[in-house]
């Protein structure tokens, strides 16, 4: 993105239905949807490009910032890549060892899911590097040969390198690795990837990265190749080969002008397709990073300084607790294999507008987590599905309207709901069945229910299980099912207000194109921060004992830095304009895990007040000690000018009158009236019950709650007493 010549640059947003494209154009964005071809996603991506470069034909290149699910899907699915396992002898159980502590106390019929790398496919090294980084026993050759020639024969499709204590000393594995790479596989190295201790997650995340690799490199690679031919024959699109490995440095520095694709991180940053084809562990939760960005975003634009960004779209429910800017963690679990690469703190769960109703052997109501997705769909889309879902509810109750979604370009099939409600309904048993003519009714207003209590819960985990009151904060609510449901969630866990920003359906979309360039790096290092006779107030030591420190940590953070820098150079960006973010990840010692806190002189002080903040207590005299260092580079992307705020003579509010319908809600149905949001402006108030229509998503505002326009044309719904 570094350039003499400015790009046109597409977001896209693949997501379980639909496929969400976003340009900028000035202040404002072009935004278009499209269905989701789950069978190939590079299909549905390539028709929405191709559609939104059209009015930009003359541009000299186009980017594409690409958020993406598919690595996702693969290890949820568990349908990666045959992953060989090379580690130090002894240890080639522990991928499957893992941790002593269960995810379900009580249940006394667990069942583990399969180790991703089978026994047969793991192989041990006699090597042996100690806690302080010495060597005591180096790679023999006669080993290597054996170890190659087992590999070969093994069929893997991609190898993962993992030896203890190579976070201090990668001398040992660089060599192993570099042997495994005469085999022309994808090799995962655990020192480039994640060199911090505790090996059990590091080998996981090194793992997760080998069975990624082949098939999102592949995709990413089939998706530049498809791109490229539609823009160009000469685009650099097609700098990558079949397994998404980047061609030379010399052919992509010649052909960089004509365009790049980009893909969006799980840490809220952005990176080359090249770069996350080779560490795709790195995008497992690239599709919900974007909606965060952007609601971080706007939080700072209103002021707002405690948020929770909502995002329901087709599959799934995504939250974040915003107080401040987003944070990162890397304690994540994914298809129960955790992940210590930096990731947004993110919480989902699976509801959103293709979730599934069930009837569970007890005979209760269940809904999600499996999701109609874009094929076959909710049944009022008419492309096959027979299911019920939260989306077939919503039309039923009159919450959508079959008219009016999409902006009037898509009819919704209503007919076709009622009558395969009826059809699940008569299939249920006989002490369920309700054959009344409202049944289909009731079963609506259960999903929504149903639906409602589990984002209800994950709001909940991220706010009250965490201390904050959901009363302080304001819901930001957006993707393509958000606006029907945000109004009731506000209402139950009493939060201060509902915003939803323009263009809610695509919102993530456009995190995705207000993203920077990051590289986040970590190092273990495992230092005492030094003790004092002479301690201040808060525990941190003497002037002279802590400066040297801090001139060791200085240094040490400057290796880092270089490295990292090296390395957004090869991929052609301007380091100079490069900006750093340093932190530390301390701990009291004897304490198992630690808090992230910024690298500054009095960086004990913070540490003791975080703890207090996060625990409720601290220990101002107790040694600290520095697990991590972190290091994040950010390279600011170009922003939209800020859009001017809108004021003037207010319109008559008539104007954006769409018509009027019965629409349930509490316990009946009741005259609803339909606004048009393009005819909303600034200062507009209404109350409801309302339900607002867009392009991209539908608004309701209950009986007991008023929406107002604001200037920037946020809709902000506030509860009122009736």
């Amino acid at each position: 993105m570094d350039r003499k010549h400015p790009s046109t640059r597409i977001a896209v947003d693949t997501g379980g239905t639909f496929t969400d494209c976003v340009v900028l154009e000035g202040s404002k964005f072009k935004i278009l949807k499209v269905f989701s071809t789950p069978e190939d996603p590079a299909k549905g991506i390539l028709e929405g490009v191709r559609r939104m470069a059209g009015d930009s034909q003359g541009a000299p290149s186009v980017d594409i910032i690409h958020g993406t699910t598919v690595g996702t899907n693969i290890l949820l699915e568990r349908r990666g890549a045959r992953v060989a396992l090379v580690t130090t002898s002894g240890f080639e159980d522990l991928i499957e060892i893992g941790r002593q502590n269960r995810p379900r106390l009580y249940d006394l019929d667990v069942r583990r899911e399969p180790s991703i790398v089978p026994r047969a496919l793991r192989w041990g090294v006699r090597e042996r590097i100690k806690a302080d980084g010495r060597i005591l026993l180096r790679p023999q050759t006669r080993d290597l040969k054996r170890l190659l020639s087992a590999v070969r024969r093994s069929g893997a499709e991609s190898i993962a390198v993992c030896f203890l204590f190579s976070f201090c000393n990668a001398e040992n594995e660089r060599r192993v690795a570099n042997a495994l790479r005469k085999l022309g596989l994808p090799v995962s190295v655990s020192h480039e990837i994640l060199p911090e201790f505790r090996e059990y997650e590091r080998l996981s995340t090194v793992v997760i990265n080998a069975y990624l690799a082949p098939l999102l490199g592949s995709y990413l690679a089939r998706l530049a190749r498809k791109v490229g031919e539609e823009f160009s024959e000469q685009s650099p699109f097609t700098n990558l080969d079949s397994k998404g490995i980047s061609r030379s440095a010399r052919a992509s520095a010649r052909l960089r002008s004509l365009g790049q694709i980009y893909v969006m991180q799980s840490s809220g940053g952005i990176t080359t397709a090249a770069r996350a084809a080779r560490e795709p562990v790195r995008t497992i939760l690239s599709g919900p990073a974007g909606g965060v960005v952007a609601s971080a975003r706007l939080a700072e634009t209103l002021g707002i300084a405690r948020a929770i960004s909502f995002d329901m779209g087709g599959t799934s429910t995504d939250v974040c607790l915003l107080d401040g800017p987003p944070r990162t963690t890397n304690e994540t679990t994914l298809a129960g294999l955790p992940v210590a690469v930096p990731v947004l703190d993110v919480h989902s769960v699976g509801a959103g507008g293709g979730s599934v109703a069930r009837v569970d052997a007890g005979g209760a109501l269940r809904v999600g987590p499996e999701s109609a997705g874009a094929v076959p769909g909710p049944i009022c889309y008419g492309r096959g599905g027979t299911r019920p879902t939260v989306t077939d509810a919503n039309l039923l109750l009159g919450r959508l309207d079959a008219d009016y979604f999409l902006g009037g370009n898509f009819t919704l099939d209503w007919r076709a709901v009622g009558k395969h409600f009826s059809l699940f309904l008569r299939c249920l048993p006989q002490h369920l069945r309700k054959l009344s003519p409202k049944s289909a009714l009731a079963l609506a207003r259960g999903m929504v229910e149903v639906s409602n209590a589990t984002m209800e819960r994950a709001l909940r985990l991220i706010s009250v299980e965490r201390g904050y009151d959901p009363r302080d904060f304001t819901l930001i609510c957006f993707g393509g099912a958000g606006g029907l449901h945000a109004a009731d969630l506000a209402r139950s866990l009493g939060l201060a207000g509902v915003i939803v920003p323009m263009h809610p359906g695509t919102f993530s979309a456009v995190g995705i194109l207000l993203a920077d360039i990051v590289r986040d790096v970590s190092q273990s290092v495992l230092l005492t921060v030094p003790a004092s006779k002479k301690m201040n107030s808060y525990g941190s030591p003497s002037n002279d004992k802590l400066q040297r420190f801090l001139n060791d940590l200085g240094r040490r953070f400057e290796s880092i830095e270089q490295k990292a820098r090296a390395g957004l150079h090869r991929e052609h960006f301007k380091v100079n304009r490069v900006q750093s973010e340093r932190r530390l990840a301390v701990r009291y010692i004897g304490q198992a895990y630690e808090l992230s806190i910024p690298f500054t002189p009095n960086f004990p002080k913070h540490f003791h007040s975080e703890h207090e903040r996060v625990y409720g207590n601290a220990q101002p005299l107790q040694p600290l000690e520095i697990v991590n260092l972190q290091v994040r580079l950010k390279l600011s992307t170009s922003k939209p000018t800020d859009p001017e705020k809108r004021t003037g003579k207010l319109l008559d509010l008539r104007r954006g009158i769409v018509k009027r319908k019965l629409v349930w809600f509490g316990r009946r149905f009741v005259p609803t009236t339909l606004y048009d949001r393009d005819q909303l402006g600034p200062g507009m108030k209404l109350t409801g019950p309302a339900i607002i229509v867009e392009y991209t998503s539908t608004t309701i505002v209950p009986p007991d709650f008023t929406c107002w326009v604001d200037e920037h044309l946020n809709l902000r719904l506030t509860q009122h007493a009736l």
